[in-house]
């Protein structure tokens, strides 16, 4: 089958987000080892302490990973969309998932089984390579987020999780970043590990120096290096500064 029939066959966007590191060839392999499935929004891919036993790749749609804690408040670790896998990368190995993964925009999904998985690791030396890119792009992300919460204190994590958001879903107008999904002060309180009253001074903070500004309800950037001297940037690539 050529790869034009394959994409049209599986009714898919070209692949980009977190799976740009595989090649055409290999991206192509991937999709055909796919179960496609459609997931409602509110519904769940995994829980945390599910057996991490496959991937998903998703087609359309968003989905969130989150960690609670033993006192019910929920931490946003990433946010997915279109053109990105998700799961927990130990494919050799019976691991629990260490997160949940919501649906919060009805989804289309495409499911790839460990076992399958496997069978194109062993039989495709360039296709290991390329998962094990996807899987230093993933350490990386982790490594950076855990950076930006723990050294600059909470204005530097929220800055560094409003330049991510620009990067994920941001829309250029002149000098600003539209940041083109409505993100609640609660959805910001969770990825930065916050509460949501600290959160609403730092915005108003941040206002007030006339570095963000909402427009019907969406956070628009306005002075990006103010926010990058906050979070003492350090200008990591698109695919590793995202959310």
């Amino acid at each position: 089958m050529s790869i034009i029939m394959i994409k049209e066959h599986y009714n898919v966007i070209e692949a980009h987000g977190n799976t740009n590191c595989f090649s055409e060839q290999n991206f192509n392999r991937l999709l055909v080892t796919m179960k496609e499935r459609m997931v409602p929004e509110g519904s769940h891919l995994f829980w945390e302490g599910d057996y991490s036993d496959k991937l998903f790749y998703i087609k359309r749609g968003r989905v969130k990973l989150t960690k609670s804690t033993d006192e019910g408040k929920e931490l946003i670790l990433y946010m997915y969309q279109a053109g990105d896998m998700v799961g927990q990368a130990d494919p050799f190995f019976s691991t629990k998932h260490s997160f949940t993964a919501e649906v919060i925009e009805e989804s289309e999904v495409g499911v790839i089984e460990q076992k399958d998985l496997e069978i194109l690791i062993c039989q495709h030396c360039d296709f290991a390579i390329d998962f094990m890119k996807w899987m230093g792009i993933h350490h990386r992300l982790t490594q950076t987020k855990f950076r930006d919460l723990m050294m600059y204190g909470k204005p530097g994590a929220l800055c560094s999780t409003l330049i991510r958001l620009g990067n994920t879903y941001g829309e250029k107008n002149g000098d600003n970043i539209l940041i083109n999904k409505k993100i609640t002060h609660t959805d910001l309180s969770n990825m930065i590990g916050a509460t949501r009253e600290s959160v609403n001074r730092m915005l108003s903070d941040l206002r007030k120096k006339d570095a963000v500004e909402y427009e019907n309800g969406m956070i628009v950037i306005k002075d990006l290096g103010m926010l990058q001297e906050i979070c003492h940037c350090e200008m990591c690539p698109n695919e590793i500064c995202r959310i």
